[in-house]
């Protein structure tokens, strides 16, 4: 299969990240990656295969969850350079942040495409309470290094990350080129 494109690479993150989900079966060797979202975000979805198609088994395809409910997903193969993500991102099941975790701009863009959210256009969030306490104190290390100010607010008895007013300008600058047409109305501006 070759070796993941960075671009490949930043989009797998920022699923991680988000709602996508590294996993390893018994008596497998590699992992594989497997991205499910409504179908309301189908677009989006499609995005993510066009960029991830060589290493994807088949295109996206609709699955019923309830009468109200439909979700839209694709699995990738498996891949070695996944299991090497899987190890770094994933403890006992369980999403982790590694260390020396950097962003750029597609991971940022693709987690907030995943679990951004926005109440009236200066309330920007990243919603992170999958992750326990120290690793949102993480990502939040690495906003700050990309220059964005934000802090954990606590959403009923879970965290996710808040940015300053003030970042919200350059949140927008530097992921809008990114972002996903159907996906703009996450934004609280354009840049």
């Amino acid at each position: 299969m070759g070796s993941l494109s960075q671009l490949q690479k930043s989009v797998i993150i920022g699923s991680i990240l988000g709602d996508g989900y590294i996993r390893i079966l018994p008596e497998r060797r590699d992992a594989f990656l497997e991205i499910n979202h409504s179908i309301r975000a189908k677009e989006y979805a499609d995005w993510k295969y066009s960029v991830l198609k060589n290493i994807c088994q088949s295109p996206p395809k609709e699955r019923i969850i309830d009468e109200k409910r439909i979700a839209y997903r694709f699995f990738s193969k498996q891949n070695p350079e996944l299991t090497e993500l899987l190890k770094l991102f994933y403890l006992n099941n369980r999403k982790i942040i590694p260390k020396n975790l950097k962003l750029d701009s597609v991971i940022l863009a693709v987690w907030f495409m995943d679990d951004g959210s926005k109440c009236r256009n200066h309330d920007v969030y990243l919603n992170c309470q999958q992750f326990a306490l120290g690793d949102q104190k993480k990502l939040l290390s690495t906003l700050w290094a990309m220059g964005l100010k934000a802090r954990l607010n606590k959403d009923k008895k879970y965290y996710r990350i808040r940015f300053f007013k003030e970042s919200i300008a350059k949140l927008n600058k530097i992921i809008y080129p990114h972002i996903v047409p159907s996906m703009k109305y996450k934004l609280s501006m354009t840049p």
